[in-house]
Order: C-alpha cells, then sequence, then structure tokens
C-alpha cells in the first residue's frame, strides 16, 4: 500500500502550517474582489446636423442629440438650503448658583475653589478666585469641570460690569510673524511678552474687592478658599459630600 505523505501546508493533523489570516493575505483577500474596468464610453455629441429639404431652408440644421427636460426653473439659479438648526441655550445646572463656591477639576487651576459669579450667553461660567486670595483671575469654565459645594458667598448686591462678557476673554489677533521661530527671536533677541491690559487689571481689582467683602463676612472662608482641593488614598468623590 502505497504511503501518503503530508502536504507542506499541515504540520500535524488538524494543526496547518499558515494561520488563516496568513493564508488571507497571501492570496490578497484583504484587496476586496478584483473588479473589471470600466468600458470607456464614447463621448455623445451635444448636436448633430441634419439635412432639411427646401431650397430657402439653408440645406441643413444642427439638432440636439438629447430630448431636453419637459419642466426646467424658469430662473436656473441654485436655492440655499433652508438652515433648521437652532442655538438651544446651554442650561445651567441646578445645584450651581451664583455665589457657589465650585472646585476646578481641570486646568491650569485644578484643585483650586473658586466663587461662581454668572453663567456667560456661551453657557460657559465666570469665577474668580478671588485673584487676591488664591492667584485665579477673572476666567471661563465649563460647568462639566466643577464640583459643586454646599458653601456660598452672599453676592447679590454685587453688579458686575457689562464689558465682562465672552468678547472680554477672546485673545487679540497677533501681528507677528506665523513661524514660532520668528515670533520667538527677533533680530537675535526674544520677544518682549505683551502687558497685561491695564483695564482688565482695573476689572479684576474692583471685582476682587467686592467679592472679598462678601467672604469676610463669613468666618474662615478666605482660608478654605487658599486651601486646594484633593483625593487622598481611598477617597472617592462620588461618595464625598462638599
Amino acid at each position: 500500500m502505497a504511503r501518503t505523505h503530508n502536504p507542506k501546508t499541515h504540520l500535524a493533523p488538524h494543526i496547518e502550517r499558515k494561520s488563516r489570516t496568513q493564508k488571507a493575505q497571501k492570496r490578497g483577500a484583504h484587496k476586496g474582489p478584483k473588479k473589471a474596468a470600466a468600458a470607456a464610453k464614447d463621448e455623445i455629441a451635444p448636436h448633430k446636423e441634419v439635412t432639411v429639404g427646401g431650397a430657402n431652408n439653408g440645406q441643413t440644421r444642427l439638432v440636439p442629440t438629447q430630448k431636453a427636460p419637459r419642466y426646467y426653473p424658469a430662473e436656473d439659479v441654485k436655492r440655499p438650503k433652508k438652515h433648521r438648526k437652532t442655538n438651544h441655550p446651554t442650561r445651567l445646572r441646578g445645584s450651581l448658583t451664583p455665589g457657589q463656591i465650585v472646585i476646578l477639576l481641570a486646568g491650569r487651576f485644578k484643585g483650586k475653589r473658586v466663587v461662581f459669579l454668572k453663567q456667560l450667553p456661551s453657557g460657559l461660567l465666570l469665577v474668580t478666585g478671588p485673584y487676591k486670595v488664591n492667584g485665579v483671575p477673572l476666567k471661563r469654565v465649563n460647568q462639566a469641570y466643577v464640583i459643586a459645594t454646599s458653601t456660598k458667598v452672599d453676592i447679590d448686591g454685587i453688579e458686575l460690569d457689562e464689558s465682562i462678557n465672552d468678547s472680554y476673554f477672546s485673545k487679540p489677533k497677533s501681528t507677528s510673524p506665523k513661524s514660532k521661530e520668528e515670533e520667538y527671536f527677533s533680530g537675535g533677541k526674544p520677544t518682549t511678552k505683551e502687558a497685561h491690559p491695564a483695564e482688565k487689571a482695573k476689572l479684576q481689582k474692583d471685582v476682587d474687592a467686592k467679592v472679598i467683602d462678601a467672604i469676610k463676612k463669613v468666618d474662615n472662608l478666605g482660608k478654605y478658599l487658599k486651601a486646594s482641593w484633593g483625593l487622598s488614598k481611598g477617597q472617592f468623590p462620588h461618595t464625598l459630600s462638599f
């Protein structure tokens, strides 16, 4: 009886030399099925010449090869699509009210306790440290990145300047070169950093003075705002009450 040999693709019974992925790659299955090249379509001329009888008819005439649509717009102007999107104002969380002390969870000042002043038209929160207490200036924060505490400052009598809005925080357009190297070096020397606008510094002092007066009415509230917040081992924010 002739002895049958194992093919080269098998190492042992039910064990093949190449995996299913290797076999698929070898036969090019990852490239997808082969598609036949589309046959080149002959270009159809828009008009054809037709002979016309009659001595006074010019003998030939150009006739369109494709029939024109029966109905067409009187004015061939594209109509813009109707804009159906509406800007829904961001809803403020129920736990956030003006004067609430919140904890920042992200950014440069994460872990700091700040005073929530109001919600801006963009939906962001306007907060302040105050700057004189813990170094946090007037800034905008997304309400998703704050923890509302049960501590509150009475700021009902504080009126904020109307200029403190979203445009107050917009960055001025730089007239310097676009290249980072050219922007950093001008004439072989580092460029001087632009000074903080005096108007914004004055507004910061005015707001802080009003907020600090309200903070002083509560015992140890200034120390509470100075202290940074953090989690110790075994502590979880969802199990804590703030």
